[in-house]
């Protein structure tokens, strides 16, 4: 059965005797059927899921591996330059990144050069962005190093670096084969740098899992909640903690790496305690480090519009920094911390460790929503700019798969990195091959050059990790504008950039996402809520506290409230109104009732006629208005507890004579006062397709009843 809405239009008044009343057109809207059953909804959807055919499994095979749709149509001439200079130059501004960051996640410098590798041609084969870069992210491999630090402290490997190369750590993976029965055994079978990327694979194999998973079922709506002001909060935030964690390199101090709520305050509690360890010839190798590579990135960043490439100045600072302690002898003569031997080629393959995903499944929930949501936002900017499309599901399963299958390989965590992108792009990046490239070049580096890196000092990869902070520092230079802008996303923006720094990164994330949720409650908790004012020579409605020179009709007050109407904001709708108009229709009847008793009393005790006239002109006085419009405009949805305020307002004025009407309900709006039982048979109040409509009502309504009093 078909529901009809009446819906008001313009007032019009016809003349003559026989028209003592006026008349109105009206509108009848007949809502569109909508099938609700379930069983069929459920039916068709099973159909169109199980059904099998050969142009669907095609269908299938090519979106889930994009490779197969691009590459056959690769353009030689006009895409391989591009993409072979773009990626020979990420790869070479990777390799060192790599190495600086795999200390930053607890790990040996081989494993930051692993995950690179595999990530670029995964992410080759799954993703449908041509201009990501996808390979190791600062922030993520804090958040990995944390959980390894913790797991690596719980299984009681002392929490210095390892003294033992990882060519003992290929013996010991054929050794745990088989699971260790206790701590003591598993110490003889894994030592520490092999039980660190042991829990950082684990972490990434499960982190991966939910990330298909998200893929799978869609729920990529999830990262909404991840607003731009959000994410840039957090990172800067997280890049506090990667500088405080990198400090006691820049220094040469052997204390432990402390993690958990308020790991920044105890970091650096302990490097000021042991400050007078200081070891000088990493602190002035850190100084000249510094001298070198801001001057040169600030260049690079300077002239990027004419430089056909960066300078690839993290490279050269390697290569003269391992040189310089190779021949100089700093690790013998100073006792400098260095990277240690470095093994070519690959270790074997080896599953996750099954015993210790209940430790780190709970970990690896924000390390997976922050890496799908970073890699979706830069995969669909980037190609908005350059005019293409991607699938967002098939993104989350790219990225999760750069997770999954790496795991095997003893990666960790990885996810799209912008400074990496943005290098992509400008170098000339056409295609996803471009990764590929990216993938040869770290090849190179495991297969022949990385031996060479033995005697590189720490020191001088914490200077890479905090010089590549310098874009998330700089966003406090973006807060005025942020101001000027929003008020509420900056601050969304500084309490889960100081949560992210103050707390720990994880509670951090949670901090930003509940407040940012707590500032949406709030801000239609207490919206605006204007009286309306008429545009002259026009049929729109204005705010008179927004605009000058608006003009009100007599006797009519028009009001608009700017959000949903629901359980949180129905009292401050009520409250609103009431202030707006000057009018609380509890107050008139309770003054009314205690007017009319007062007159009874009067009565009885026969007071006189002056007393009693002048309670009977109190309950005849006039309230200045005799209809209030409410304009639904702004009204996104209404709920049981605002179809009953409503109500409730409307019946609280009608008792006063004072008339209530609605005008441009959406069609969400007028469903549920249709089903909330709001019009009811012999009540007036209609529905307006316009404010002006409604108001043109008011008055005529108002002439036609003055007109009959006359008479």
């Amino acid at each position: 059965m078909a529901e009809f809405s009446n819906i008001r239009s313009v007032t019009e008044m016809p003349e003559g005797d026989d028209a003592k009343r006026s008349f109105h057109h009206r509108m009848f809207l007949e809502p569109q059927e909508k099938k609700r059953s379930m069983k069929a909804l459920v039916v068709k959807q099973a159909k169109k899921t199980c059904s099998c055919t050969p142009a669907k499994v095609k269908d299938y095979v090519f979106s889930f591996f994009p490779v197969l749709q691009w590459l056959p149509k690769y353009k030689l001439r006009e895409y391989l330059l591009g993409d072979i200079m773009s990626g020979v130059i990420v790869g070479v501004l990777l390799v060192p990144q790599s190495i600086a960051y795999s200390l930053l996640a607890g790990q040996e410098p081989i494993y930051g050069l692993y995950t690179s590798f595999f990530a670029s041609i995964i992410y080759f084969i799954f993703g449908t962005s041509r201009h990501i870069s996808v390979g190791i992210f600062g922030v993520l491999c804090l958040m990995v190093g944390q959980v390894v630090d913790r797991e690596v402290q719980r299984a009681g490997y002392d929490l210095e670096p390892a003294a033992l190369s990882v060519l003992t750590d290929t013996a010991a993976y054929v050794n745990t084969t088989i699971s260790p029965v206790n701590q003591t055994s598993q110490k003889l079978h894994c030592d520490k740098s092999c039980y660190a990327i042991k829990v950082g694979a684990t972490m990434t194999f499960i982190a991966g899992i939910y990330q298909v998973a998200m893929g799978f079922f869609q729920v990529g709506f999830v990262s909404v909640y991840l607003s731009d002001s959000l994410l840039s909060g957090f990172v800067t935030g997280a890049s506090f903690t990667i500088l405080t964690s990198q400090a006691k390199y820049l220094l040469g101090l052997d204390i432990p790496r402390s993690s958990g709520i308020g790991s920044l305050i105890v970091t650096w509690i302990n490097i000021f305690r042991n400050i007078h360890k200081t070891n000088i010839c990493d602190l002035i190798t850190s100084c000249l480090c510094f001298l070198v590579l801001i001057p040169t990135k600030e260049l690079n960043e300077h002239f990027k519009s004419r430089l056909k490439a960066p300078i690839p100045v993290e490279l050269v600072v390697i290569v003269a920094a391992t040189l310089a302690s190779h021949f100089g002898k700093l690790r013998e003569a100073y006792g400098s911390s260095v990277a240690g031997h470095i093994p070519t080629g690959f270790l074997p393959p080896r599953p996750p460790d099954w015993n210790l995903i209940p430790n780190v499944a709970l970990d690896a929930i924000p390390i997976a929503i922050i890496g799908f949501a970073i890699t979706v936002s830069l995969s669909e900017m980037f190609a908005k700019k350059h005019g293409y499309s991607v699938k967002a599901n098939q993104e989350m399963y790219a990225i999760g798969f750069c997770n999954i299958i790496p795991s095997f390989f003893h990666c960790f965590t990885t996810s799209a990195a912008l400074a990496k992108t943005l290098v992509k792009e400008s170098t000339g990046c056409r295609t996803q091959m471009s990764g590929m490239v990216t993938s040869l070049v770290i090849l190179l580096v495991l297969l022949v050059i990385a031996p060479l890196f033995y005697s590189l000092q720490k020191c001088v990869l914490a200077v890479i990790t905090i010089v590549n902070l310098r874009g998330a520092l700089r966003k406090f230079k973006d807060l005025p504008k942020m101001w000027h802008l929003s008020r509420v996303d900056t601050v969304i923006w500084l309490v889960t950039m100081a949560a992210s720094a103050l707390i720990s990164t994880e509670i951090g994330l949670l901090v930003g996402v509940c407040f940012s949720m707590l500032c949406v409650i709030f801000r239609t908790q207490r919206p605006e809520a204007p009286l309306l004012g008429w545009v002259a020579e026009s049929e729109t409605y204005e705010s008179l506290s927004a605009y000058k020179n608006l003009q009100t009709k007599p006797g009519i007050m028009v009001f608009r409230f700017e959000a949903p109407l629901y359980y949180i904001n129905k009292e401050c709708f009520r409250s609103t109104l009431y202030k707006q108009t000057g009018v609380n229709p509890g107050w008139v009847k309770a003054a009314k009732k205690k007017a009319a008793k007062r007159m009874l009393r009067e009565k009885e005790v026969d007071s006189g006629d002056n007393q009693t006239s002048v309670s009977m002109d109190f309950l005849s006085e006039p309230l200045g208005f005799h209809t209030i419009v409410i304009d639904c405009c702004a009204i996104q949805f209404l709920d049981t507890a605002g179809i009953r305020t409503l109500k409730e307002v409307c019946k609280d004025y009608r008792e006063i004579d004072v008339q209530v009407l609605l005008a441009q309900c959406n069609p969400s709006v007028r469903s549920s006062l249709i089903r909330g039982e709001f019009f009811k048979e012999g009540e007036d109040h209609l529905l307006f397709h316009s404010v002006h409509q409604a108001v043109d009502f008011a008055l005529g309504a108002q002439e036609h009843s003055g007109t009959s009093a006359s008479k």
